[in-house]
């Protein structure tokens, strides 16, 4: 039987007339199909995160401070400074800090918080962490579903900043969507200067695929990690240079290359070479056309040495450069960006006995890596690099208070704010959050930590931060505060 409508209900009628069968409709509708048969990171977390019966977000956290807010009665480091600045208070209007006053001053309207004489510094920056691949395991990265991957990510980034770490560095992993319900202030969470997928040769640290994968050809999907957003592989000039692309399209603040071969990754001897000179300057290239810089994933000098070459910026790691290498990164005015591997009780685990020789002779060159830095003035960098370790994130702290080994106590905590703060400036006009960091100063972000004691002289106190850190604010939003109002 046929129903036929009456004029006045004719637009109504389904039909191919219909607006849902245009060219743009169709297309939207394929690209939907094609999202959802392979699990699209960013549209599937953008609708898990954007949901607001998650609840994730308590009503205080979603608004910033209607007043002032000043932290009165305090001792400063102010992130450059080897000495505390004795008996002040700091003014914070919105998301900035507005004045560095004397703690017997009134301000106005302003909401006070007494703070007891405790000391008062930046919040701390991890310039080497993977917001998306820090808090699980491996085998969960590569088998479950991505939208749980990013929820469990996002519980982690609040835990990140629990910890006193209001920014981080993130140097490889689908971070995006975090980033911008982080901005956006749906979810609490660290600052992200993300870079996206990391960039891989074929069979380079970031190539995932199983041997079974290979061959590759022009008719194969891309592999579970180049679908997640965790890496890109890219062979020849060409390739290398649409690959990065894509990253700063997506709003990638810096690139990560992979340059020669590590321990977490199942195929590529630590000693190999990836990406020849003529690849790595096509990524630099793109990078520089877009006002930014390239890091590199190295351990070796032959693999430093390379990128130097090709104009890349940063080294992230290097364990294994000699004296050398050293002294050409500091030439080049680049950046050695480094963690505390150093095979003990807080490092990654690994199954294979190859991968455990392996981090133990890196765990042999971190002492003599920081050393070279320190006798060449090289621009140290510090981060954790914590990887596929839910229990391992909550040393990240412990794990940075180490290069007290090297550094004096007022040296670590220079290094893990406005040291690091520096590094991620680098990313001139693709900088997503152009105020200062990791300075109490006027004009910086309210990036602020109160501890419970004086880390210059205890420097295990970041290592405790359920303890020790009894306020808590990040862009002038206060996370935790144990304080007297």
């Amino acid at each position: 039987m046929s129903i036929r409508l009456g004029r006045k209900y004719q637009q109504l009628a389904h039909g191919w007339g219909c607006a849902c069968h245009s060219p743009q409709a169709q297309q939207l509708l394929a690209r939907i199909d094609k999202g959802l048969s392979r699990r699209s990171v960013l549209k599937g977390l953008a609708a898990s995160l954007s949901a607001p019966a998650l609840g994730v977000v308590s009503p205080a956290f979603a608004q910033s401070a209607s007043k002032p807010v000043l932290l009165r009665n305090v001792n400063i480091f102010d992130g450059t400074n080897g000495k505390l600045l004795e008996g002040q208070g700091v003014l914070v209007e919105g998301n900035l800090i507005k004045a560095i006053v004397a703690s017997t001053e009134t301000v106005p309207d302003a909401d006070i918080i007494d703070c007891g004489g405790r000391t008062l510094m930046p919040g701390m920056i991890d310039a080497h962490w993977h917001s998306i691949l820090a808090g699980i395991s491996q085998i969960v990265a590569m088998t479950a579903d991505i939208p749980y991957v990013h929820l469990v990510a996002a519980q982690e980034a609040e835990r990140t900043v629990l910890r006193g770490f209001t920014t981080v560095r993130d140097v490889g992993g689908p971070s995006f969507a975090l980033k911008r319900a982080i901005d956006e202030g749906r979810i609490a969470g660290p600052r992200i200067y993300p870079s996206g997928a990391m960039i891989t040769q074929t069979s380079g640290h970031g190539d995932f695929r199983m041997r079974t994968e290979l061959p590759r050809t022009p008719q194969s999907n891309l592999s579970a990690a180049e679908q997640a957003g965790i890496s890109a592989i890219a062979d020849g000039e060409a390739e290398v240079l649409r690959r990065v692309r894509e990253q700063l399209m997506l709003g990638a603040s810096q690139i990560k290359i992979m340059g020669g071969g590590g321990v977490a990754s199942a195929y590529d001897p630590i000693d190999a070479l990836q990406y020849t000179e003529t690849e790595m300057k096509a990524a630099v290239q793109a990078a520089d056309d877009w006002g930014t810089y390239v890091c590199i994933h190295a351990y070796t000098s032959a693999a430093v040495q390379r990128a130097l070459a090709s104009g890349v910026r940063s080294i992230e790691h290097g364990q294994l450069a000699d004296e050398e290498t050293a002294k050409r990164i500091a030439d080049a005015g680049a950046w050695w960006s480094i963690q505390p591997f150093l095979a003990d009780e807080d490092a990654n685990t690994y199954a294979s006995p190859e991968q455990r020789a392996q981090q133990q002779m890196i765990a042999e060159g971190t002492a003599r890596a920081v050393e070279l830095g320190r006798k060449h003035n090289v621009k140290m960098a510090l981060g954790t690099d914590i990887l596929f370790s839910p229990k391992g994130t909550a040393t990240q702290g412990k794990q940075l208070a180490k290069f007290a080994r090297w550094y004096h106590n007022a040296d670590v905590l220079r290094l893990l704010t406005s040291g690091n703060a520096d590094l991620a400036g680098l990313s001139g006009q693709r900088n997503p959050y152009p105020a200062k960091l990791g300075r109490i100063e006027q004009g910086a972000y309210a990036d602020i930590l109160v501890i419970d004691g004086n880390p210059l002289e205890d420097i295990s106190l970041i290592a405790d931060p359920a303890r020790s850190l009894k306020l808590i604010m990040k862009d002038g939003r206060i996370h935790k505060n144990t304080l007297s109002a």
